[in-house]
């Protein structure tokens, strides 16, 4: 158990100073040497976690994707409500909790990825079904306390995504900060509106 303790510490330590990295650098100048460099470590122990760059790649994947699913982390207030828990998690999705969760330049380009890799492909695949499927249930949860009436209910959370995956591309090309607000917010009613609810957590 303490070895594999060990080992998970020290890929999360390698798999962050990689992030970092990209992050600074982009995802195409970040190597095994200044990984290495960065964490002041011989780079043949980011070799025996991470074989090659391609497998650091797919560690950073997964902690990018890891991420995403923080956005359904709601106050234990409303863990009780169905409907403000499900509003907490709409406003966490639309607001700049989404974006400190990941640099999007790193996240863009892991994606751009996926064209390339099958693995990589798979993994976000399989993050953005989950996304979907804990949005679905949190929309379930309040069909069943009556608090919305929904009949589709997973094509309503497919389609507050596909809301929010254009939202957040789009947005990625907005400097304008009051611009960027006032668009964010047009899009957290739309996605209210698809969910035929009016109030917001807060409310």
């Amino acid at each position: 158990m303490g070895r594999k303790s060990l080992k998970e510490t020290r890929q999360k330590q390698i798999i962050r100073a990689f992030y970092k990295l990209a992050k600074k650098e982009g995802l195409e100048n970040a190597s095994i040497a200044k990984t290495a460099d960065l964490l002041k470590i011989n780079p043949s122990l980011v070799i025996h976690y991470f074989k090659t760059k391609e497998h650091l790649v797919y560690g950073l994947v997964e902690y990018i994707l890891d991420r995403y699913l923080l956005i359904f982390e709601v106050p234990e207030t409303v863990q009780t409500n169905p409907k403000k828990k499900l509003l907490a998690v709409i406003d966490n999705i639309f607001s700049q909790k989404w974006n400190t969760l990941f640099d999007d330049s790193v996240s863009y380009s892991c994606y751009s990825l996926t064209f390339r890799d099958k693995t990589i492909k798979k993994k976000y695949k399989l993050l953005l079904d989950s996304l979907r499927n804990n949005l679905e249930a949190l929309i379930n949860d309040c069909n069943e306390n009556g608090s919305l009436q929904i009949k589709d209910t997973a094509a309503v959370a497919d389609l507050v995504f596909i809301l929010v995956d254009g939202a957040y591309y789009y947005l990625s090309l907005v400097s304008d900060k009051s611009e960027y607000e006032k668009k964010l917010s047009t899009y957290k009613k739309r996605a209210l509106g698809l969910l035929n609810a009016a109030t917001s957590a807060a409310s």
